[in-house]
């Protein structure tokens, strides 16, 4: 699944080529994706101008003057820039039309991606009211980390992993921020004392950070807006690599099933 590396990544990719530009036409050859596309998603977005192209969460966020393409890649799902005369293959399933032969083009092979037009303040939209903190941003901070996490006693990585606490750590990033800090995912979290959750919260940041420089993470269903493959994954240290040797102290990788996610960790590093 596409997480938030590879939609920041995806985000940048297309912005230049769509931004400012009026989009002509709109071509669904498919209604049926997570949610049904609805019948006047044509009419609502023809001859809108992209005024800017933001993310929140794993959401892209296409902003017009009048509204907002709510855009989410789900399990498979990629965007792509083509000209007109490119072939749509079984799974390009929507079409956005620009001028001067741009094409944003949306495939999904497993349809578990949405289009959503809406209205009004995008940020209050179901999808998006209820999101936590942006990782990247100045509001994620290890004192709303520490105070957030009292009393909890569900495994940290599956609080990190809660949409509503903090957006965008998912299972790879989860892995390797827990790795990168020290800190068994199997931990309650509201164990982590405040400088433990200082560290998380700069190992989170410096490993999102790093994977959004370098294109992403390798996923077999992700690619860039170029078509190109991100290559994070050449650096994981735990993700991916159970019962292979630690990359600090050389012991098995334990490779475990926690809340239906894989995860990895080192039970000699992490504490």
């Amino acid at each position: 699944m596409p997480e938030l590396p590879e939609v920041e990544t995806t985000k940048r990719g297309i912005a230049p080529h769509i931004v400012g530009k009026r989009i002509e036409n709109i071509i669904v050859r498919q209604r049926q994706l997570r949610w049904l596309i609805a019948d006047d998603f044509e009419q609502n977005l023809r001859d809108e101008i992209v005024e800017s192209v933001e993310r929140r969460a794993k959401y892209l966020l296409l902003k017009t003057q009048n509204g907002t393409l709510i855009v989410h890649l789900g399990m498979s799902g990629n965007l792509r820039i083509v000209t007109r005369e490119t072939p749509a293959n079984s799974h390009d399933h929507v079409d956005v039309l620009f001028e001067q032969n741009t094409v944003l083009r949306f495939n999904d092979q497993r349809r578990f991606g949405a289009l959503v037009w809406a209205e009004g303040d995008v940020l209050k939209h179901p999808l998006l009211r209820e999101l936590g903190v942006e990782p990247l941003t100045d509001d994620f901070t290890s004192a709303l980390l520490f105070q957030l996490s009292r009393r909890k006693r569900v495994p940290i990585k599956t609080f990190l992993m809660n949409g509503k606490v903090v957006v965008g750590v998912g299972n790879i990033y989860a892995n390797e921020s827990l790795f990168l800090s020290g800190i068994s995912p199997l931990r309650h979290a509201g164990d982590l004392s405040a400088k433990e959750c200082e560290n998380l919260v700069l190992q989170i940041r410096e490993v999102l950070a790093k994977a959004i420089e370098q294109g992403g993470t390798t996923l077999r269903d992700f690619v860039n807006s170029e078509g190109k493959a991100g290559y994070f994954q050449q650096q994981l240290h735990v993700y991916g690599r159970g019962n292979q040797p630690c990359t600090k102290c050389s012991q098995p990788l334990t490779e475990i099933r926690l809340a239906n996610r894989t995860t990895v960790f080192c039970p000699n590093c992490q504490l």
